[in-house]
């Protein structure tokens, strides 16, 4: 595709698509979108594929503890609606992957984010739910959850500026 020079009339829907939402970002201070990532605005999602030793009981607890909403598929398989999300990529020591339809895919973390950490951890407690110690950082407080399946998710308060509120 050929981009219209600065100033000049945008010649295909892609670009004029990409005008007026540089603009409309650059009104609320977020980053405009450069001609090369045009690619950005197609994305519709991201779906995480957690791995357990124990998948009925880890998607019951989602399910019933954490009661994120979710479509059936069958089977017993469960896709769960997730909140807003943001991405950081972290250095790595050591492979953290995991193979999938013959490739090697990016290993991940996850940490749900809540605004109110202590409240949270009251809400898990009566649901009978005991996280592990909070932790402090330079970037926010965090614990994790134990999922039934004996493998923990994170949960932390940032404190730090967020992504969640910048469009993709």
């Amino acid at each position: 595709m050929e981009l219209a020079i600065r100033g000049t009339e945008a010649t295909s829907q892609a670009e004029r698509y990409v005008r007026f939402h540089s603009k409309k970002a650059r009104k609320i201070g977020q980053t405009a979108m450069r001609g090369p990532d045009i690619l950005w605005h197609m994305f519709t999602g991201a779906h995480f594929l957690f791995y357990s030793k124990n998948p009925e009981a880890d998607r019951a607890f989602f399910r019933d503890v954490l009661s994120l909403r979710f479509i059936e598929m069958g089977e017993g398989w469960l896709i769960f609606a997730m909140p807003s999300s943001e991405a950081a990529i972290h250095p790595s020591q050591e492979e953290f992957s995991q193979k999938h339809s013959g490739h090697d895919l990016l290993g991940a973390v996850l940490y749900l984010m809540c605004d109110d950490l202590g409240l949270m951890i009251s809400d898990l407690r009566a649901k009978e739910i005991q996280c592990t110690a909070i932790q402090s950082a330079p970037w926010g407080t965090s614990t994790t959850i134990p999922l039934p399946s004996g493998a923990h998710i994170g949960l932390y308060q940032p404190s730090h500026p967020t992504a969640l509120n910048l469009r993709a």
